[in-house]
């Protein structure tokens, strides 16, 4: 259940998986389990994920299935 959407606007922004979880200041870990879909991420993760790439955050949470 993968965040494609996440995925593919952290590369557009040319970040690499460690540097997005720096600038959110979460471990990369934690943060390689919110773009796989394992981990719903809190809410300031997603107003910031959403700052950080311009994408609305509805976009960005969507799952493959």
């Amino acid at each position: 259940m993968a965040r494609e959407n996440l995925r593919n606007a952290r590369k557009k922004a040319g970040m690499t998986q460690q540097e997005l979880a720096d600038k959110l200041g979460i471990s990369l870990v934690y943060y390689q389990k919110i773009e796989a879909g394992n981990r719903t991420g809190d809410f300031a993760v997603w107003d910031a994920l959403e700052d950080i790439t311009g994408i609305h955050q509805r976009i960005l949470r969507e799952t493959l299935k």
